[in-house]
């Protein structure tokens, strides 16, 4: 979910087809049948289905309060990103190809736009009632969120000192022939006023008031009770005093939201082009590109809404209006009673092995990690071991999201201080966090390591890291591979898997996609491991149909966070048509409808929404002791992954990993507490009445228990001499 880690929306490059391959790639979809349209769903849609999944955890009454208002805000942030994203890039589709068609729905960008503006309208109620449900209990609690159509005396006294305090940081603007409209930043709040024009009759004057400067919100004590004064709010209330003696006719709050859909391809075409440089354009040009939507907070006077919306130029069906203020952060701010929030959980540290070990123990076995049950430190450990051990000559690691203050970072640049190799490929298009990255860039090459950026047509979405070792002559090398980021805190609230070997076959493949991506050029098929775009759809499609000639008797289990490619999802069709049963456990995005007579009779689509975000992304294929394979890496079967980005996958091979990712599978399959099943219409059912744990609760207790301790030392071969001198002291 968007509030820490952006699930990212990406879209094709201007000109090219929303699902064509990208040059080079063999279009496997050319051959594919054609299937019951009515098997597939639109992919937007689908995404805001997925966020009312979401928006539903905040109206549930089992979710401790203030994560019910912690859910209700990131659904707020996840549709701001959505319209940023998707609804900015089908606008500019709708103007530049409008006859153009998905090729699942048939649908054009402008039939789209319609239903993606009827359905947000409608989730806007349910998010209204909700947030008064939250307030009704938050009351209970001894909170108030202070309501300025009725204040009460106390609450006078604090808001007024409140808005005493931030007097100076408001600077009103009025807009008339010598005063422009002002530039509305994304996302910024923002008070629109009329003022009657002294002796003009009915004539008005339009003022703004920019609400950008200051804290969003204040909580006080009074009376026993914890009260929150939203800043947004209280500013529209004493409106009157900013403007003294002039009257103050309407007035409204409104935010915008900017679309974030740039590209760098045409600062680029020179060889010696500042890739860096070129990204750091591209930020702001993004900060003034066209508003995509409107929102007024309550409903607006006509007049005025009709000068913002004018004024603004956004399209008339993306103006809504809200009654849920447009920053819900205040939580964070409050004093947590008992039950608010959930218990603490902190990550075990199930791997005990000391610094000098974890190489010794990956020689004999590989190691699973699973996020945010077990801590993310022990690969962290491994860097440092890496980079003071004398045989490390390499540390190659792919980085795609960094936390503030990276641990992973900080071990990267201590291992080339340490006279290590260390190339770190730093995806600087990481959508939203493109300024951390370049941030990071700088500061790594500063420590010595040696920075590069990826390919021009495809981003670096891999979770990478290849240490290599030069010991007794021979070449060893410790390759890790993950389903998320190496980011300390999002590893803490997302659920992800992280295998680390050191199996040859898999540490050659590494070193031919680090080799490949240092030269600029798209990695080559892998031997054992699956590398998108070249390997990634066509290996799954392999195992598929291996799984459909099997009929019943085969099994497909897949878990992932999104779905679209259509070879996939009509391959799944054909084995589902030959009786194989199909589990797919898909949190956001499914354009598949399970359960269609004929067509997906056998396929089952689950969507777990709770405590944690289920970020990992596990293949299993066949019954479980017959031969059953498992796959665990960074992509979805979206189109971007399958097609436009460079993902790693790796087996299971291990008696462990095998267990784990199994383990979560079936976790998965019989969780009832925050698990939607997926109906054949494309809405889902959430029946919390049938017995069942929850996953995330189940797999907590499972991965604590995974401890990982060294291996004994096998005792040294006596020698010779040695066994004649035991043999004297006997006699």
């Amino acid at each position: 979910m968007a509030e820490e880690e952006r699930e990212e929306i990406t879209v094709p490059a201007p000109g090219e087809a929303p699902d064509a391959p990208p040059a080079g790639v063999p279009d496997v979809d050319a051959a594919a049948p054609e299937q019951a349209p009515a098997c597939f769903l639109d992919r937007e849609l689908s995404w805001l289905q997925f966020n009312l999944r979401v928006l539903s955890q905040a109206g549930d009454q089992d979710t401790p309060l203030l994560e019910r208002l912690k859910f209700l805000g990131i659904y707020h942030s996840n549709l701001e990103e959505f319209f940023m994203v998707r609804v900015g890039t089908l606008i500019h589709r709708a103007s530049l190809l409008p006859d153009e068609r998905d090729e699942k729905t048939g649908l054009t960008a402008a039939e789209q736009l319609a239903l993606i503006t009827a359905e947000v309208s409608a989730q806007q109620e349910t998010k209204y009632k909700i947030y008064r449900g939250i307030l009704k209990d938050m009351r209970a609690a001894g909170i108030d969120v202070v309501d300025f159509r009725k204040l009460s005396e106390s609450d006078e006294v604090l808001a007024r000192k409140f808005f005493s305090d931030i007097r100076p940081l408001l600077s009103p603007r009025v807009v008339d022939a010598e005063h422009p409209f002002p530039f509305v930043g994304n996302k910024e709040t923002w008070l629109a006023v009329t003022l009657k024009k002294a002796g003009k009759g009915d004539d008005v004057r339009l003022c703004l008031v920019p609400i950008v400067r200051v804290p969003p919100y204040r909580v006080c004590e009074a009376d026993g009770r914890q009260k929150v004064i939203l800043t947004a709010e209280m500013v529209a209330y004493y409106a009157p005093l900013l403007f003294k003696k002039q009257e103050v006719r309407q007035s409204v709050l409104f935010q915008v939201t900017r679309n974030a859909d740039v590209f760098i391809e045409d600062d680029l075409d020179s060889f010696d082009a500042d890739f860096r440089a070129s990204m750091e354009k591209m930020l702001r040009k993004r900060k003034r590109q066209q508003p995509v939507r409107l929102v007024f907070s309550g409903k607006p006077p006509s007049r005025l809404r009709a000068m913002l919306v004018k004024a603004l130029k956004v399209p008339e069906q993306n103006v809504f209006a809200q009654r849920v203020p447009f920053d819900l952060s205040f939580g964070s701010g409050l004093k947590k009673g008992p039950g608010m929030k959930y218990g603490e959980r902190p990550p075990r540290r199930t791997v005990q092995l000391k610094k000098g070990e974890y190489f010794a123990y990956l020689e004999k076995k590989d190691i699973m990690l699973s996020f945010p049950y077990q801590s993310m430190s022990s690969f962290v450990d491994l860097l440092y071991e890496a980079a003071d051990d004398p045989d490390v000559v390499s540390i190659q690691i792919t980085l795609y999201r960094l936390s503030a203050s990276s641990q992973v970072a900080a071990a990267l640049a201590y291992a080339a201080d340490r006279g290590k190799s260390v190339l770190c490929l730093l995806e600087l298009r990481a959508r939203f966090d493109e300024q951390n990255n370049i941030d990071y860039s700088e500061v790594l090459e500063d420590t010595g390591c040696t920075v590069i950026y990826g390919l021009p047509d495809r981003k670096i979405h891999s979770k990478l890291c290849l240490i290599t070792r030069q010991k007794d002559g021979k070449i060893q090398y410790f390759t890790q591979v993950g389903t998320g980021n190496y980011n300390e805190t999002t590893s803490e609230q997302y659920t992800d898997l992280s295998v680390i070997t050191s199996r040859e076959a898999v540490g050659r493949d590494a070193a031919q996609v680090f080799e490949a991506l240092s030269l600029g050029q798209t990695p080559p098929e892998a031997e054992v491991m699956w590398i998108a775009p070249e390997s990634f759809r066509t290996r799954v499609l392999d195992y598929i149909a291996r799984e459909t000639e099997k009929g019943p008797e085969g099994r497909i289990s897949i878990k992932v966070n999104s779905m679209n490619d259509i070879s996939v999802m009509q391959a799944l069709i054909a084995a589902s048509q030959a009786g194989v049963p199909i589990s797919l456990y898909i949190r956001g995005i499914c354009c598949l409808r399970p359960g269609i007579p004929g067509y997906t009779d056998n396929i089952t689509v689950r969507s777990v929404v709770g405590r944690y975000l289920e970020h990992s992304r596990i293949f299993a294929f066949g019954k479980e002791g017959d031969g059953q394979r498992i796959f665990i890496g960074s992509g979805d079967l979206l189109n971007r992954n399958t097609r436009r980005r460079v993902e790693a996958f790796i087996e299971c091979v291990t008696p462990e990993t095998r267990a784990g990712a199994l383990e979560i599978l079936e976790a998965l399959n019989e969780d009832r507490e925050r698990s939607w099943l997926m109906q054949p219409d494309g809405s889902y059912v959430w029946d919390k009445s049938v017995p069942g744990s929850a996953s995330q609760d189940r797999l907590y207790r499972y991965f604590s228990e995974q401890t990982v301790s060294a291996i004994p030392a096998a005792p040294a071969a006596e020698s010779f001499m040695d066994r004649l001198c035991r043999l004297f002291r006997k006699k």
